[in-house]
C-alpha cells in the first residue's frame, strides 16, 4: 500500500505518474493557496458539480475565513473550513486513485501526508422511466437506471426500515465497478449472504463489460446445454422490494439498469407484476394462461411436425392439413424455414428503431408470409401454428426464459425430424435433464418450493392470493 508524502511536490509528481494528468483532457487540476499553505486539487471534468466546488474554493481562499496563515491540523481544518457533508481523509494512494476515477475529487495540502476527499460528484443519468420489458397497465411507472445511487434511493423510498442494508463491493481490477448487496437484516439467509460476500471478494476479472450479465456469468458457471437463466433479474423497484421483503438478496451493479435476485428458482420466471395489479381472479387467470404458454411454446410445433410428417392418418383425422398430404421432407423444410424466419422478424423488430418496428412486424407477418405461401416455401397451416407459438413465447414474462424455451423447441424439432417418434421422446428427456441440471448460486434448489417441497410457499407461486393472505408469517427458507 503506497502512502502519501508530507511534501506536496512529491505527491504531485506521484499523481502525474499514476494518473494521465496533462494527457487526458478530462483530468483537471487546480493549484491553490490556502493562506500561505499550498494546495493541489485533482478531479475529473463532468463528474464534479462545478457550483459546489466554486463555493468550497471561495470559502477556502476567503481572507475572512483565513485567520491563520498556515494550516496546523488538517482534520480540524477540514471540519472547520469545508462546509460540505461528504468529506473524508485518506493516506492511501490506491484509495485516492479509486475515488478520483469514480467521481469524488481530492485536495492535497502541503505539509500533510493525508488528502481530503470531497464527494461532490454527479453522473449523467436518464429519467427513471418504466422499463419496456416489464410494463404494467396499473402501478408505478418508475424503473431502475444506470446510476447505482438512484437505484438504492428507489428501494429505500419504498422500504423505510432500519434493517434495510446496502453493502458495497468493488469488482474488476481495471473497471473497479461498484456492486451493492441489498438485503433486509434479520430476514436474509446469513449463510447465503456470507457466501456471496466471499465470492465477490474472490472474483478475478478485469471489468464487468456487460454489467449484471457479466456478473451473473461470474457467479454461476453454466454449461452450454443449460440455456435457462440461473439468476432472475428485474428493472422494476416494486418487484425488487417485494423480493427483499421475502428474504431474498439483491445485487445492484453500477452502470446497469437491472438488479439480480438471489437465490433463483424456475417459478420466478412464471410471475409478472401485472398479476398483482389486477384482481385475484383476473390475476390467477392470466397466470394460468402463462403456465400454459410455456408448454404450448415448447411442444406445439414439434407435435405438429411429428403428426403431420409421420402419422398422416392422425393428421387427416384431426384435419391438421387442409391442403392434403405433404411429403415429410417438405414439412420439415417448411417448419424450419418458418421458425427461423419468425425469429428473424422478432429479433429485427426488437432491435430496430421504434419508428420502424411496428411497420416491420406488419410487413413480415402479412406480405412476406403471403409471398412465402405463394412460392411454396411454407403452408398456411405451418404459418398458423408458428404464429401461435410466437404469441405464446412473447406472452412469457421473462424474455431470457422465453429465448431458452425457443432453443429447446428448435432442438426437439430437429430431433423429431431425424428420429421421428423416438426423437421426439428423446428430445423431451434431454430437455428435462437440461432443466434439472441448471446450476444456481451456492447450490440453491432451482425447483424450490417444489423440491424441497413446501406447499405453503408453492401455492403462493402457483396462485395469486389477496394481499392479506399472501404475506407469509415468516421468511421462506430456500433450501
Amino acid at each position: 500500500m503506497r502512502k502519501l508524502s508530507s511534501q506536496i511536490d512529491e505527491n504531485i509528481e506521484t499523481a502525474k505518474e499514476i494518473l494521465p494528468i496533462g494527457t487526458s483532457f478530462d483530468m483537471i487540476t487546480r493549484d491553490l493557496f490556502l493562506g500561505e499553505t499550498r494546495g493541489y486539487w485533482i478531479g475529473i471534468n463532468g463528474f464534479c458539480r462545478t457550483e459546489i466546488l466554486q463555493q468550497i474554493f471561495s470559502d477556502l481562499q476567503n481572507p475572512l475565513y483565513m485567520k491563520d496563515s498556515c494550516i496546523e491540523d488538517i482534520r480540524h481544518y477540514m471540519n472547520a473550513k469545508i462546509g460540505y457533508a461528504q468529506v473524508s481523509l485518506t493516506e492511501d494512494w490506491d484509495e485516492i486513485v479509486k475515488n478520483i476515477l469514480s467521481g469524488p475529487s481530492v485536495l492535497l495540502i502541503d505539509g500533510f501526508d493525508q488528502a481530503i476527499i470531497m464527494d461532490v460528484r454527479t453522473y449523467p443519468a436518464r429519467g427513471i422511466d418504466e422499463p419496456d420489458t416489464e410494463k404494467v397497465t396499473r402501478g408505478s411507472r418508475d424503473g431502475f437506471v444506470e446510476t447505482m445511487l438512484f437505484n438504492t434511493n428507489l428501494i429505500r423510498r419504498r422500504i423505510r426500515s432500519p434493517r434495510l442494508t446496502f453493502e458495497v463491493k468493488s469488482v474488476g481490477t481495471e473497471s473497479k465497478t461498484d456492486v451493492a448487496i441489498a438485503y433486509v437484516k434479520g430476514s436474509v439467509n446469513e449463510e447465503l449472504l456470507d457466501t456471496l460476500r466471499k465470492k465477490l471478494d474472490s472474483l478475478e476479472v478485469t471489468s464487468l463489460t456487460m454489467g449484471t450479465k457479466s456478473l451473473e456469468e461470474l457467479l454461476v458457471h453454466k454449461r452450454w446445454y443449460n440455456p435457462l437463466p440461473s439468476l432472475h433479474s428485474t428493472e422494476r423497484p416494486d418487484v425488487a422490494c417485494s423480493y427483499l421483503m421475502e428474504g431474498y438478496i439483491l445485487l445492484i451493479v453500477d452502470n446497469s439498469p437491472e438488479t439480480l435476485i438471489l437465490p433463483c428458482t424456475i417459478f420466478q420466471f412464471t410471475q409478472s407484476p401485472e398479476d398483482y395489479y389486477k384482481s385475484p381472479v383476473v390475476g390467477n387467470y392470466f397466470r394460468l394462461v402463462r403456465f400454459g404458454c410455456i408448454f404450448i411454446s415448447l411442444l406445439l410445433m414439434p407435435l405438429f411436425l411429428l403428426i403431420t410428417a409421420y402419422y398422416p392418418e392422425l393428421s387427416d383425422k384431426w384435419k391438421l392439413l387442409t391442403s392434403g398430404r405433404i411429403p415429410p421432407i417438405n414439412l420439415i423444410f417448411y417448419v424450419l424455414i418458418v421458425e427461423f424466419g419468425l425469429d428473424l422478424f422478432k429479433n429485427s423488430a426488437s432491435l430496430s428503431s421504434s419508428r420502424f418496428s411496428g411497420s416491420l412486424s406488419i410487413v413480415g407477418g402479412l406480405i412476406i408470409g403471403d409471398i412465402a405461401v405463394s412460392l411454396n416455401w411454407a403452408t398456411v397451416e405451418v404459418l398458423f401454428y408458428a404464429s401461435i407459438t410466437l404469441l405464446t413465447s412473447v406472452a412469457l414474462s421473462s424474455m431470457e426464459f422465453g429465448d431458452a424455451i425457443r432453443v429447446y423447441r428448435i432442438f426437439i424439432i430437429l430431433m423429431t425430424a431425424v428420429f421421428r417418434l423416438w426423437g421426439f421422446i428423446g428430445g423431451l428427456i434431454l430437455v428435462l435433464l437440461s432443466v434439472i441440471t441448471t446450476p444456481t448460486f451456492a447450490g440453491a434448489s432451482y425447483f424450490w418450493p417444489l423440491y424441497p417441497f413446501n406447499w405453503a410457499a408453492l401455492k403462493t407461486l402457483l396462485l395469486r392470493y389477496p394481499t392479506y393472505r399472501a404475506q407469509p408469517s415468516h421468511v421462506w427458507k430456500h433450501r
